[in-house]
């Protein structure tokens, strides 16, 4: 039975952590960290969880923590994971960090996009970004996974294929992507009150959002050219969930055929992709509650675009349902052990 501590668990990623851990046959969670709630039954946090989860709220000591399990998920923002890690801790356990702090190899463009300074840059390189599709034999040795964010794992494993075959041309690209509120975190904020938020939609973090690097760079990885590319979040009054439509320039003729045939090589193996049938799109509704990718796209011979569209629930793949998928590489678990999750609807 693998030992899970959990530092952030009052969070929604932490929250969706322990709700998949919890029916995990393979896992139990031993510490239910947060600095926000210590000495707090975490089922008075998460009512939910009420009589299902007997346990307090405790710190964020990973120090202590890294003694008594055998992975730490870090649910928390950005920096307090570089913080904590050091070489005692990491000879002891393994890190599966939710955060950014691992995900860029370029320390630079780390500090320059998140407006802090890297407390640990000597893991950097050994950290592995763990999107299991394309990372996962790295994932499966690594003592320090990055988990990637949710805006970039729908907007990459989109893209990743024809990046990977050249049939874009990545100069072109554009992404635009909608999210539930939830992406925002559980913290207190104006812009986040249902007031705010209900009846309207709109964009932010418009050429500056932090995920853009990291969209960049590993796309750039796939298609083996730097990539630089326009990124535009946009938030809409519903829980969970993200759309990303793409739109790129194709360097040659293709059939829908053929472009399927390349997402299959890709990805034909892949239990949580799955790519749907010729003119249907992905619907944020149909992966809700699942690790599930939905992946469509469609070829505009009127303008030689091609226009991919990805959808994914933002706490289950693109957070916690990843990082448990991480967690079962890393102990030679079966991949999808806790996460047949099948999706919620309505």
């Amino acid at each position: 039975m693998i030992k899970a501590g959990i530092i952030g668990s009052t969070g929604y990623a932490g929250g969706e952590l322990v709700r998949i851990l919890t029916g995990h046959k393979d896992a139990e969670i031993k510490w239910y960290g947060s600095r926000s709630y210590i000495g707090k039954n975490y089922a008075d946090v998460y009512r939910n969880m009420f009589q299902i989860v007997d346990a307090s709220c405790m710190d964020d000591n990973m120090e202590e923590l890294a003694s008594q399990v055998d992975v730490i998920f870090t649910a928390t923002p950005q920096g307090l994971c570089a913080s904590l890690v050091s070489e005692d801790i990491l000879s002891k356990t393994k890190v599966i960090d939710l955060s950014a702090d691992f995900r860029l190899k370029d320390v630079h463009v780390y500090e320059a996009w998140y407006k802090i300074e890297h407390k640990a840059p000597q893991y950097i390189e050994e950290a592995v970004y763990g999107l299991c599709e394309i990372n996962r034999e790295a994932v499966r040795k690594a003592r320090l996974v990055a988990n990637p964010g949710c805006y970039t794992t729908c907007s990459i494993l989109t893209a990743y294929p024809l990046a990977k075959e050249g049939l874009i041309d990545m100069s072109t690209l554009i992404i635009d992507a909608k999210s539930g509120t939830s992406g925002a975190g559980r913290g207190a904020k104006v812009d986040n009150l249902f007031c705010e938020v209900n009846e309207n939609i709109k964009a932010y973090g418009v050429a500056t959002h932090r995920h853009t690097p990291e969209i960049e760079e590993q796309l750039g990885l796939a298609a083996g050219e730097d990539v630089v590319l326009n990124f535009t979040p946009h938030l809409v009054p519903m829980n969970r969930g993200i759309l990303a439509t793409e739109y790129a320039a194709l360097k040659k003729d293709v059939t829908w055929d053929e472009v399927k045939a390349v997402y299959d090589r890709c990805y034909g193996n892949e239990k949580f992709i799955r790519v749907l049938d010729e003119n249907v799109c992905p619907e944020t509704k149909w992966v809700e509650g699942s690790n599930y990718v939905d992946i469509g796209f469609k070829i505009d011979q009127r303008t030689g675009r091609i226009i991919l569209m990805g959808a994914i629930d933002n706490l289950v793949k693109g957070a916690a349902g990843q990082a448990v998928q991480n967690m079962n590489l890393m102990f030679g678990l079966d991949e999808s052990e806790g996460l047949d999750l099948v999706p919620m609807f309505p």
